[in-house]
């Protein structure tokens, strides 16, 4: 497994933006898919967005396409999600995680989770 520390989170006017990043441990960062989930009070957690290995590939939810992008630097052992023309409902709990399989959006898939970070869109 691998440890993973989230940051960047806080409140944000609707509309506004905010760069979530994630800090990886070891040395096989790239051995991960990386993907974003969140979660918000009284509902399951969600997925947000992937990124193969290399970075080469993305997939998102469509409630954030278009929206948020996610990318990764593997020389810094880093994940991010780029998050623009944010919405009261993308208000919650975001959470990294680091999985192997590919095109997955179940959080079963992914083995090693963050702590989380809090973003807040008022309305």
């Amino acid at each position: 497994q691998v440890q993973l520390v989230e940051s960047g989170g806080g409140l944000v006017q609707a509309g506004g933006s905010l760069r979530l990043s994630c800090a990886t441990s070891g040395r096989t960062f790239s051995s991960y898919v990386m993907g974003w989930f969140r979660q918000a009070p009284g509902k399951e957690r969600e997925f947000v967005a992937a990124i193969s290995w290399s970075g080469g590939r993305t997939y998102y939810a469509d409630s954030v396409k278009g929206r948020f992008t996610i990318s990764r630097d593997n020389a810094k052992n880093t994940v991010y999600l780029q998050m623009n023309s944010l919405k009261p409902e993308d208000t919650a709990v975001y959470y990294c995680a680091a999985g192997s399989r590919w095109y997955s959006s179940g959080t079963s898939d992914f083995g090693s989770w963050g702590q989380g970070t809090q973003v807040t869109v008022p309305s």
